[in-house]
């Protein structure tokens, strides 16, 4: 029995207290189960985004999509979190990753390391933020996701996550400013596969989330790809149709495209970006409750 949908919108944009809160009312009303914000200096600051968002809704769930690890320490990450935990009476989901833009690093005076290095320091952040998270009495019972698609974070997230979390895209060496290119489905196979193996010791398996930058309901899905497939150059039409992280075409394309991924890879929960959330709101309604 496949496990039901769930949906998330990754607020990204500033906006003055009744701006924001409307923002978040809407989300709530268009039926987004969490209402979520990145980790970037040009946007919004986490956890007072979050706590303003919940006390603006009732039933959405708030989390971070995902806090960049190499600027937080897991002492004062736990403080933020046990707070905000309590202060949204318990809605708080936690999203973890290892950071990827160097720009962000260098602007707040902070080392980008090596990937084996942004690696070791999540896997400290993850162990010491759960041992200072159950010095607390009650234990806020908060559910982490885990952001990676790479050996040793599908590892770390096969050990902690309870919610794995995966992208559809892979950052370009040397790029300072984490430019993305995409992965092909076969890829994506191989990444939930690997994970697959790596969690089959859990009692409780995870829910798999993938992120979808984009949305377009249209019916001439190659006109609704070019912008993307001109932009990479390396992309074909032909491999732009096939992209898991793309949702273009009609509701009835969509809807199926993502019943057929959650048979292929198991994800069930959807995350799409802030300025998508209008155009994905009718691909709520129609997979409301499967």
């Amino acid at each position: 029995m496949p496990r039901p949908f769930r949906f998330g919108v990754n607020m990204m944009t500033a906006a003055p207290a009744e701006e924001w809160r409307a923002k978040c009312r809407r989300a709530e009303e268009l039926g987004y189960d969490v209402i979520l914000v990145p980790d970037h200096l040009c946007m919004v600051a986490p956890f007072p985004a979050l706590i303003a968002a919940a006390a603006a809704t009732e039933r959405p769930r708030v989390g971070t999509f995902v806090l960049n690890a190499g600027l937080w320490n897991p002492t004062m990450l736990a403080r933020e979190v046990a707070t905000t935990y309590a202060l949204t009476g318990g809605r708080l989901e936690l999203g973890l990753g290892t950071g990827y833009v160097q720009e962000e690093h260098e602007a707040a005076g902070l080392p980008y390391r090596p990937p084996g290095e942004r690696v070791d320091h999540l896997e400290h952040m993850v162990k010491e933020l759960n041992r200072l998270l159950d010095t607390l009495d009650p234990r806020p019972p908060v559910p982490m996701l885990i952001g990676g698609n790479g050996d040793r974070m599908l590892a770390l997230i096969a050990e902690h996550a309870q919610i794995a979390a995966f992208t559809g895209g892979r950052s370009v060496p040397g790029s300072k400013a984490g430019q993305m290119v995409p992965i092909s489905p076969e890829e994506l196979d191989e990444r939930v596969a690997m994970y697959r193996r790596l969690a089959s010791g859990r009692e409780e398996p995870a829910e798999l989330n993938l992120l979808i930058p984009m949305v377009t309901v249209t019916d001439d899905r190659e006109a609704g790809l070019r912008p993307l497939v001109d932009h990479l150059p390396d992309l074909t039409m032909e491999q732009a149709l096939e992209l898991p992280m793309t949702l273009v075409g009609t509701l009835d394309q969509i809807t199926a495209q993502l019943r057929a991924q959650r048979e292929r890879y198991g994800f069930s929960y959807l995350t799409v970006m802030e300025p998508e959330m209008e155009a994905f709101a009718p691909v709520i309604a129609e997979l409301r409750g499967e």
